[in-house]
């Protein structure tokens, strides 16, 4: 798992070149993620051991690792006065053949003084592939000699030094989805007409509409919804009616206009919303559309002859 940089400093881009790739190298707060280890005493135990170390093993992602330190450089004649220090993946027999895996890393060095750790790592958030070709990517220049032992620096502090490592490893994505996107739709709209509408005291259903291949239906209540703070207002609901026939997952998003007309003036009361209805949220709607007063209000028009229309247009759905 990758923990998030809290950089105490900003990266500085190196300029010398990684495999034909940029490397960085900041100082952050947080430890590293997945591994640290320490060499305790840092010169004696670098003659006793040779000119590399292995550490042990760990795991990230479903991989074992190691890290590999060449305390004087890997190469003399390239990283000579430098030390070297490499991810490996090992362990690698029941991998599939020709089994590659995709690794973002970076590596540490602990300033034992001000414990922050020095960070370095690919430019440009590069990925390695790790294969049987190449099992271990790194740095042959992770730091100078002569910075590690510098006293000023924190990194050898009583003949020890502390080195670190985060793995992130990068799985191919095998989940995915689709937007299907439909303007305009054929039967776009329905108008409802509520006759006798003072006697409307229950919750009324529209008959159900076709849009964009899905079933619909408005649903009024004509006495607003009876809870705190919606008493009052009108309240219209547009229902997904056959969400039944489609994956439980699938989300269906629309783009919804509602009016009320007004049979005075032609001035319609309207509102426009973007809805998301799925199996688990079929209704999705406006409890408070309008001030019932302001619907009864003879010089609006919304009401004549003891008659509401309602219009709801569906002008855009969206399908995942």
């Amino acid at each position: 798992m990758m923990s998030s940089d809290l950089e105490t400093t900003s990266n500085k881009a190196i300029s010398s070149a990684h495999n034909g790739v940029g490397i960085s190298i900041s100082k952050r707060d947080l430890p590293p993620a997945d591994y640290l280890f320490k060499i305790d005493p840092y010169p004696s135990s670098m003659d006793k051991l040779g000119e590399k170390y292995e550490s042990d093993a760990f795991q990230v992602g479903d991989y074992t690792w190691k890290l590999v330190l060449y305390p004087s450089g890997k190469s003399k004649r390239s990283s000579k006065d430098h030390v070297s220090l490499y991810l490996a993946i090992v362990n690698t027999e029941n991998l599939s053949r020709g089994w590659e895996v995709n690794v973002n890393f970076k590596l540490f060095v602990l300033d034992q003084y001000n414990n922050n750790y020095l960070t370095i790592q690919d430019g440009d958030g590069a990925v390695r592939k790790f294969s049987e070709m190449k099992s271990e990517w790194g740095f042959e220049k992770l730091i100078s000699l002569d910075e590690l032992f510098d006293s000023s620096n924190g990194y050898f502090v009583e003949d020890t030094c502390v080195f670190g490592a985060e793995v992130f490893v990068i799985r191919h994505c095998d989940k995915w989805e689709t937007l299907y996107l439909v303007n305009d739709p054929p039967q776009v709209s329905l108008t409802w007409k509520l006759d006798k509408f003072s006697f409307w005291t229950a919750e009324g259903t529209s008959k159900p509409f076709t849009v964009g291949e899905r079933e619909w239906m408005l649903k009024v209540l004509p006495r607003g919804y009876d809870a705190e703070g919606f008493r009052g207002y009108l309240a219209l609901i547009l229902q997904l009616t056959d969400w039944k026939k489609f994956p439980s997952k699938k989300a269906v998003n629309a783009s919804v206009k509602i009016k009320i007309l007004d049979q005075l003036n032609n001035k319609n009361y309207e509102k426009t919303e973007n809805f998301s209805f799925s199996a688990s949220q079929t209704d999705q709607g406006d409890y408070k559309f309008i001030y019932l007063s302001d619907l009864k209000q003879e010089a609006n028009g919304y009401i004549k002859d003891d008659v509401v229309i309602l219009e709801v247009e569906i002008f855009k759905i969206s399908i995942i």
